[in-house]
């Protein structure tokens, strides 16, 4: 198991109802003042997150996620933190569906004050809530590229340090997936990756692209028959691809892309051997001057 950090970057688009002042939170260019303001739960989470690393009496914001409860008066307020309404009040319904493993996430809400003195402001809602799964964190496939995946072991047959020039020169690797770990975002994430094809370079121009892992003699599937001597070594690329689970979830996502390793054999040359009739045995000792 192979352990690395990550630290992706992330693209959000919020979407406000009335322009924000430029003296507060940084991740809204400002204070939300009575303003609707809704993002993606992600965002919000990431947020709240952040905003745990303020001590609590300098904080000038707060986040909690509680559900949406309507009074008698027709009025949506927000509801407890341990997802039940007020006396009174009813719970709204869900209409999001989640995947069979996830949890229903409560929707984000905020609220904030000028000073660290200052009274807190009312709660207002920012995300509509979700999935859990919406929560965590995406590994891209610009991340999964950066994970140390080990190229699997290429073998060449025969391994001698040369081959025949028009005899089949088998080649085959190991097409087992691997398990890493890494972090995002502060989430413990664990990577399964699995090489789904190669590519292998020859050395004398020609290559070949299969999704076979090939095998040894005599059940070889992936060879190749060099044309005239020389030296040369084979290099062979994998194409993994990926899926993902994030600590706390059941949910394995697929990576939206590949990775790719890249192996070479030790240089050996391609030798070509003519047969003829010689009267003693070339194994024995003194060897014959005919062999």
């Amino acid at each position: 198991m192979v352990t690395a950090a990550i630290v992706p970057t992330m693209t959000v688009t919020v979407f406000l109802t009335t322009p924000a002042r430029a003296d507060g939170d940084p991740a809204f260019g400002g204070h939300l003042s009575e303003q609707s303001a809704h993002i993606s739960a992600s965002r919000a989470e990431e947020l709240g997150r952040a905003n745990l690393s303020v001590t609590p009496e300098q904080r000038l914001f707060e986040y909690e996620r509680a559900p949406f409860c309507r009074e008698a008066a027709g009025m949506w307020v927000m509801g407890m933190e341990d997802g039940s309404c007020a006396t009174g009040a009813d719970l709204a319904r869900a209409s999001v569906q989640c995947e069979e493993g996830d949890t229903l996430v409560m929707p984000m809400w905020r609220r904030e004050r000028a000073t660290a003195a200052s009274p807190w402001g009312e709660w207002t809602d920012i995300d509509a809530g979700g999935c859990g799964v919406d929560l965590l964190p995406v590994l891209t496939a610009e991340d999964f590229r950066r994970l140390p995946l080990p190229a699997p072991p290429l073998t060449l047959q025969p391994d001698r340090g040369w081959v025949l020039v028009n005899i089949e020169t088998i080649v085959y690797t190991d097409p087992a997936p691997v398990t890493l770990r890494t972090e995002l975002l502060g989430y413990g994430v664990t990577v399964e990756a699995t090489p789904r094809s190669w590519t292998y370079d020859f050395g004398d121009g020609h290559t070949l692209r299969t999704t076979s892992p090939g095998r040894p003699h005599p059940q070889h599937d992936v060879f190749h028959e060099y044309e005239h001597p020389g030296t040369t070594a084979i290099t062979s690329t994998a194409e993994w691809t990926g899926r993902y689970q994030v600590d706390g979830s059941a949910v394995w996502r697929d990576v939206d892309g590949t990775a790719t390793t890249t192996a070479t054999t030790t240089p050996f040359t391609v030798e070509e051997r003519t047969s003829r009739l010689v009267g003693d045995l070339c194994t024995d000792r003194p060897t014959p001057p005919d062999c």
